[in-house]
């Protein structure tokens, strides 16, 4: 059994970890995962636990815990609650602070006041009586920190701020009555303010990465217009059912998913596929719920609502795959696990250094424990890779693309071949008349009309394409009798007494047909070019020929020359025999195809490719494309096909566009640029800041680290890191640079 709540106070990747190594202690649990959002969720093999046992085992680990509001825009308002929060305490600490600073400086004579005599008095219990509310708003640093070494025994940022700041005051406390020594109330008041400060610009960068999921969620509609009782009702949407009969006007938003039944209207689905142009839909048609009817009215039936609908599914699949982590993420975590108790004990030798071995005063070796413990603080390095996976989610969310985990989204831009299934994924997966050539006596017209009349009784995909295009055509088809069909060879029937025969050179041969010779060579010439001919014979006269392709989309060949550009192998597989398959092969620029390949042994091909040391992905969309998907390192899923192939892959592209395969890797590489940059940062500033906090130029330089300026670079590094992640929201597409320019 599953319970879901929210986790207050994470604000690292680290955090969360502990949150979760708290929830898998609890009796009966079997998995836990926790969201740097504050999502959380738990799974048990028992009976769940109640909320108040859940919510003591996340104290014990140093956060709190609050039952999961129902209400769809819950994670913004807790988002905007923790900001507010931080605000709070920071205007709090920066006033308190201040005065502090004021009676420091003059302290120091480096500004000269006639203050009163009473408060030169008791300079020192005032500051006291400053200091102690600036330390009491930001005493869930000091909580955490106590809570992370004593029960999770593993020290964290607050830790080390807890420490450093602590050890401050509780000093300066001793000397207010009577321990002699110096005072640092306003080094550790004005430390937690620019750690509230840089803790607040983080919270509001890392709201902004998350933009691309508030967008989504604000797309969904509040009400729908629905058949109740022969009666137009509107209802919320959370009461529209599966099976009801909805009506959108035009402008209006579509409530939910459904197939039309009724109207004509073109749909604009750029907020869920990235496509511009709207599509026009009619009778049969599918709609995407929060998609918007543009100018007519439609009718249709509700298949999805709620959790259900695509917009529902696209928006947890991005929550999923941005509270996954990428295998970077998990290195970085490794590092993190060992950096902080490496870093405490750096602080203890420093301070040890300089005040036994040097022969420093106290206050001297305090102040470099200090700084060391606060300027290697390393939210930087935990939130390095969080902030830019959290973009790069979004932004690929934003264009139709869906990385189901950041694991997928570091992996593409590793890759070395693209393996491309044929039919419905480079085609467009249905077969439509190509080619039309009548005989001497006979017309383009007259050849359609006598096949489509036939073939109307079959039930073959050449028979289907065939019809739809007379259709198309809008020609009148004839009334037929003693229709046959032939298997293997195609079909026969009468037309006003005249024997039509539709199908193989072998089956007109049967019947004695004469003077196949310019058919039959029509017939190679279009085979040789990937379509499937057909004769067609009437009265005892060959009639013509009439070619049939799955064409390609018109995608396919941009895609393929772009992903060439980039150095990948490009490898096409199809069940198709060879000629057919090098013939589209050669149309979409592929110069290396697999063909008359079983469905089963797809996989077995990308195996063999993996086996040769190449990171293969494969893109697909039927149900025999499954099983090649999950083995292929990345598994990309036309968003038009099965569910099952949906499902399997690790990359969903909702839109049918395959020029999307080189957005993903363009924006996977894009991430990971944004990730390399982050972690230099926040390793280069650790390795600088703490030798210069442990005092290693004071000797050469006379230069020393104020535990204050420590903080506030600690602070800003933390914010240059989100800033960097934050600043991905501008990023465009190359690709879908160049497809605007040339719809232009």
């Amino acid at each position: 059994m599953k319970k879901e709540f929210r986790i207050l106070g994470l604000e690292s990747t680290s955090d969360a970890k502990k949150a979760e190594a708290s929830l898998r202690k609890l009796p009966g649990a079997s998995a836990a995962s926790v969201k740097l959002d504050g999502s959380a969720s738990a799974e048990f093999t028992t009976t769940p636990p109640s909320f108040e046992k859940i919510r003591d085992a996340v104290i014990d680990a140093g956060f709190d815990a609050e039952e999961k509001a129902m209400a769809k825009d819950a994670e913004k308002e807790a988002r905007e609650k923790e900001i507010r929060d931080y605000w709070r305490r920071f205007v709090i600490s920066l006033l308190l602070s201040l005065p502090l600073l004021f009676l420091f400086l003059e302290h120091l004579k480096l500004i000269t006041v006639e203050l009163p005599e009473l408060v030169m008095t008791y300079s020192a219990l005032i500051q006291f009586l400053i200091a102690t509310p600036v330390m009491w708003v930001n005493r869930i640093i000091f909580i955490r920190g106590y809570r992370a070494i004593v029960y999770a025994r593993s020290p964290t940022m607050d830790s080390l701020v807890g420490i450093g700041v602590g050890a401050s005051y509780i000093y300066s406390v001793l000397t207010t009555f009577g321990f002699p020594g110096a005072l640092y109330y306003e080094v550790g008041s004005f430390l937690l303010t620019f750690i509230v400060l840089g803790k607040y610009l983080e919270a509001v960068a890392r709201g902004r990465t998350s933009e691309a999921i508030k967008a989504l969620i604000g797309l969904q509609p509040k009400t729908a217009t629905v058949i109740r009782n022969k009666r137009e009702v509107e209802l919320p949407i959370e009461q529209v059912q599966v099976g009801d009969i909805i009506i959108v006007k035009p402008g209006e938003k579509i409530p939910v998913d459904g197939i039309v039944l009724g109207g004509e209207s073109a749909v604009d689905e750029s907020m869920v596929t990235g496509e511009s142009m709207p599509v026009m839909k009619k009778k049969g048609a599918t709609l995407i719920g929060a998609t918007i009817n543009k100018n007519g009215v439609l009718t249709f039936r509700a298949t999805k609502v709620g959790s259900d609908t695509m917009l529902a599914q696209i928006i947890k699949l991005v929550q999923d795959a941005q509270a996954s982590k990428a295998p970077i993420q998990e290195i970085v975590d490794k590092v993190s696990a060992y950096f902080v108790p490496v870093v405490a004990a750096v602080s203890i030798l420093a301070f040890s250094y300089w005040f036994f071995a040097a022969g420093q005063p106290f206050s001297f070796a305090l102040s470099i424990f200090m700084s060391v413990l606060i300027i290697a603080c390393p939210c930087a390095l935990g939130l390095a890779t969080p902030t830019a996976i959290t973009a790069g989610m979004g932004l690929g969310a934003q264009r139709g693309i869906l990385f189901k985990s950041s694991k997928s989204l570091q992996a593409v831009q590793s890759l070395n071949a693209i393996v491309f299934d044929k039919t419905g994924t480079l085609t467009k997966g249905e077969p439509v008349i190509t080619d039309v050539i009548p005989m001497k006596g006979f017309s383009e017209r007259e050849l359609l009309i006598m096949a489509a009349s036939v073939e109307k009784n079959s039930e073959h995909p050449i028979a289907d394409a065939i019809v739809k295009g007379a259709t198309a055509r809008k020609l009148s088809l004839l009334k037929v009798a003693s229709f046959k069909a032939i298997e293997g060879k195609g079909v026969s029937a009468k037309i006003s007494g005249a024997t039509i025969l539709v199908g193989t050179s072998r089956l007109l041969s049967d019947h004695k047909i004469n003077g196949l010779s310019a058919a039959e060579k029509a017939k190679v010439k279009l085979e040789n070019e990937g379509k499937t001919a057909v004769l067609l014979s009437a009265g005892g006269k060959v009639a013509g020929v009439i070619a049939v392709a799955d064409t390609l989309k018109d995608s396919t060949p941009e895609a393929v020359s772009a992903l060439r550009k980039k150095g990948l192998r490009v490898i096409m597989i199809t069940g198709d025999n060879w000629r057919t398959a090098k013939a589209i092969g050669k149309q979409a620029g592929i110069e290396e195809v697999l063909a008359e390949v079983l469905p089963q042994d797809k996989e077995k091909e990308v195996k063999k490719l993996q086996a040769k040391g190449l990171k293969v992905a494969m893109v697909g969309d039927g149900i025999n494309d499954a099983p090649a998907l999950a083995a292929a390192d990345v598994g990309i899923a036309i968003g038009s096909g099965t569910d099952v192939a949906i499902e399997t892959g690790d990359i969903v592209l909702v839109k049918n566009d395959l020029r999307d395969v080189v957005t993903a890797i363009d924006l996977s590489n894009f991430t990971m640029r944004k990730i390399k940059e982050n972690l230099f940062w926040a390793f280069a500033y650790n390795m600088v800041g703490i030798p210069v906090a442990a005092g290693i130029l004071f000797p050469f330089l006379g230069i020393l680290l104020d535990p204050a300026i420590a903080g506030a670079a600690m602070a800003l590094s933390s914010v240059s890191v989100t800033t960097n992640a934050s600043l991905m929201r501008f990023y465009k597409s190359p690709m879908r640079e160049k497809i605007a320019e040339n719809a232009r």
